[in-house]
């Protein structure tokens, strides 16, 4: 008698000969065709899997489709790691094989359009749904394929919902909800996994209903609670190179859009110069993410990505100077992974002539909030509406 794996890849074979969707009947038919005689149940539960070998994520189906996973890693066909918010936890399953893996990387990329094959052995593209994939074969991957995919946040976090996750103290949520406001330039930066389009979500959902929010993203990410939002994505180029769209692209459309703030999802590249320029001419309140390792960093961030855009270093410190006012700058704790807010900084230009993040309020990891030098300056930009601690 064989092992229920050989029919299993029996049966894959001829469906895939056939053609179409692997359906509990055609499954059926398969199963007769191997002199195999089924229950009901177990030609479902066969449908089931070949239908996830087929059109789903295979043995990654069911993490997928957990609403607290945000990450799904795979390091060949034995390794497979999830972060549902708690940091990355290895998991039990298992591919059957390399060559199942490998099949499955290059089933999501042919989805995405694109190619993935030992003359591309890698690729980076958003799947139908908002994944973002990332794939690399081997033998650019000794140990085997490699996936990466992060998943979409199926709703907005308020900012209540933030607070009660102690992401956010309740002191520093109604400083937060002040800069929003107050329509403050802002960015929010952080390492990777620290949280930050979380938390711009929550912010931009904040925002006046009567405001026309313009998001610019590179894959659908952000996800406010707001009646007036419009969504410009990037594109990858096909395989030919053509039709690419940029965010540097995107964004001086969407400045043709009358936006009421200008969202850019993540300041990656050449965006930059045109983002800063439109903060300069009117658009306030305009906000974004950005990588960076700590506040202090973000001007030294900003200007190698305007110098490579072909700005100037004095040009873009003085486009920084007067287009964005705060940076709030998130942290992932390596004990237990909770994302929080670790302090809040102002931009000011200094005696050299370049712009420094200066400390405003500390954020303490048992939620006090701590005034430092540049409080006055960010209470003063506020309007008001905020009084240091």
């Amino acid at each position: 008698m064989s092992r229920p794996g050989d029919l299993v890849d029996a049966v894959r074979a001829r469906l895939a000969d056939t053609g179409g969707e692997p359906t509990g009947g055609r499954v059926a038919a398969a199963v007769r065709a191997e002199d195999r005689l089924l229950g009901d149940r177990e030609v479902l539960t066969l449908a089931d899997r070949l239908r996830a070998d087929f059109a789903g994520a295979g043995p990654l189906e069911p993490v997928l489709r957990s609403p607290e996973v945000t990450d799904v890693l795979v390091n060949g066909p034995d390794e497979v790691w999830v972060d549902a918010g708690a940091g990355l936890v290895r998991t039990p399953i298992r591919f059957p094989d390399e060559t199942s893996l490998r099949r499955l990387a290059r089933r999501l990329a042919a989805t995405a359009g694109r190619r993935l094959d030992d003359a591309a052995p890698y690729v980076d593209a958003r799947l139908p749904g908002g994944i973002r994939l990332h794939a690399v074969l081997p033998p650019v991957s000794p140990g085997g394929t490699c996936l990466s995919l992060r998943l979409p946040r199926r709703r907005a976090f308020t900012l209540e919902e933030l607070v009660a996750a102690r992401s956010v103290p309740p002191a520093g949520a109604e400083l937060l909800a002040a800069l929003v406001a107050a329509r403050a330039a802002f960015l929010i930066t952080g390492g990777t996994g620290t949280g930050k389009t979380t938390l711009l979500s929550g912010l931009l959902s904040l925002a006046d209903p009567r405001e026309r929010l313009v998001l610019v993203e590179d894959a659908a990410e952000l996800r406010p609670e707001h009646p007036h939002v419009v969504r410009l994505e990037a594109r990858p180029p096909n395989v030919e190179g053509a039709g690419g769209v940029t965010l540097h692209d995107l964004v001086r459309q969407a400045l043709r859009m009358r936006p009421d703030r200008l969202v850019v999802g993540e300041v990656r590249g050449a965006e930059v110069a045109d983002l800063l320029a439109a903060l300069n001419t009117g658009h306030d309140g305009g906000c974004g993410t950005l990588h960076a390792n700590t506040a202090a960093d973000v001007p030294a961030r900003l200007e190698a990505l305007g110098c490579a855009a072909g700005l100037t270093r004095e040009a873009v410190h003085s486009q920084l100077a007067a287009a964005l006012d705060v940076v709030v700058h998130l942290t992932r704790e390596p004990a237990g992974g909770r994302r929080r807010v670790a302090a809040v900084c102002v931009l000011r230009r200094g005696p050299d002539g370049l712009v420094h993040a200066r400390p405003a309020v500390t954020f303490t990891p048992d939620g006090r909030l701590i005034a430092e030098p540049g409080a006055a300056d960010l209470a003063g930009r506020l309007q008001g509406l905020w009084r240091p601690p």
